[in-house]
């Protein structure tokens, strides 16, 4: 199994860290001393983002103590590393700049081209959303595409691992010239964002997203993946607008004729494997296979979760398939004993089911 990404902060890097800022700073830093005031205690039991808000702490203390003046050192000392593990530096900016906006948007813009700023912009969105958007669409012409990403990035209304923007939840619509501005943009990464951002909004505004991909799609061949990846919620959902703008016609022609588990109970970090038969009295046509698993939880409520299979076009009446399962725990899902349900949809509908069991 991979190391734990909060692992990555050792001595080493806190050593080299402390090396360089003292480097950027006039009148150096005790950098012994930083290095210690990171591990003391209670460094262990931090997580990742704990660990990087620590690290920022300590930045702050070891710093001068005038924000206008540590700032220039931390911009300086930024540009020496990169990837999500150097985001404590615009984490420094999030939690001692909102009273200095100008120097703080410039150190922003100028930070994640080395690690992300896309969680510290948010408090700025939060205290002065149309000043911020304003910037954001200036930040849709950057040269750099890191910089272009953050504009749509940083305003995703339920971006992962960081605040939500329930204003932006509720009236996602001061987001759109942001993101019309960067559908077309050269770089995969930053269309991809896009991507992501009207997924958020789907979740809210299934129909405005609709809409949307209703206009973008069929422009071209970028433009269509991006539409796609954006309206994924809505597939997932079943959602009857979005299957019929990918193609996916009502599927009562299709009936399950054989659906089985191969195992009713597997052990925890099993496998479970099942098969299906497909029928129609009429070609399938194109078919958008997924199953569904309703997990059991602790006190019995419940989790669900969807997992596509594949998508297809077949002139032929019928078609065979299986799957299987792991039930290995992930970081990002863990899994308990219990009675489980697995589904099986063709274009959003559900077409057979079977319950087994977790042991």
């Amino acid at each position: 199994m991979a190391e734990a990404l909060k692992n990555q902060y050792d001595r080493a890097y806190l050593q080299r860290l402390a090396s360089v800022v003292s480097v950027c700073a006039p009148a150096g830093i005790n950098e012994a001393t930083l290095v210690e005031d990171v591990f003391r205690d209670g460094w262990e039991e931090l997580e990742l983002k704990g660990r990087m808000r620590r690290i920022c702490t300590c930045l702050r203390t070891a710093l001068p103590p005038e924000y206008l003046e540590a700032l220039p050192i931390v911009r300086a000392a930024a540009a020496n590393f990169d990837g999500y593990m150097s985001m404590f530096f615009p984490d420094f900016v999030e939690q001692y700049g909102l009273d200095y906006w100008e120097e703080s948007i410039a150190a922003l813009h100028w930070m994640t081209r080395f690690g992300s700023s896309e969680f510290a912009v948010r408090p700025f969105l939060k205290a002065d959303a149309p000043r911020f958007l304003k910037v954001m669409l200036e930040w849709t012409h950057d040269e750099n595409e890191h910089v272009r990403r953050l504009a749509s990035e940083g305003c995703r209304p339920l971006l992962p691992w960081a605040m939500n923007l329930p204003d932006f939840q509720r009236d996602p619509k001061p987001l759109l010239p942001i993101l019309e501005a960067l559908r077309s943009d050269t770089s995969e990464y930053v269309r991809r964002s896009v991507a992501n951002n009207l997924n958020d909004i789907s979740k809210d505004h299934p129909s405005l997203v609709l809409e949307i991909a209703t206009a973008w799609k069929g422009k071209s061949k970028d433009g269509d993946r991006l539409v796609k990846h954006a309206c994924r919620t809505l597939l997932k959902s079943g959602d009857v607008g979005a299957m019929q703008l990918f193609g996916f016609r009502d599927a009562q022609h299709i009936v399950m004729v054989d659906f089985q588990l191969t195992e009713d109970s597997i052990p925890l970090g099993g496998t479970l494997n099942f098969a299906w038969s497909l029928y129609s009295n009429t070609p399938l046509g194109k078919i958008r296979m997924e199953y569904r698993i309703d997990f059991a939880r602790p006190h019995g409520r419940g989790a669900r979760k969807i997992f596509q299979i594949s998508e297809s076009e077949s002139n032929e009446n019928s078609r065979a398939g299986q799957r299987k399962h792991s039930f290995a725990d992930r970081s990002t899902r863990k899994h308990y004993v219990g009675e489980h349900q697995l589904t099986l949809l063709v274009n959003g509908v559900a077409k057979a089911a079977a319950k087994f069991w977790l042991v």
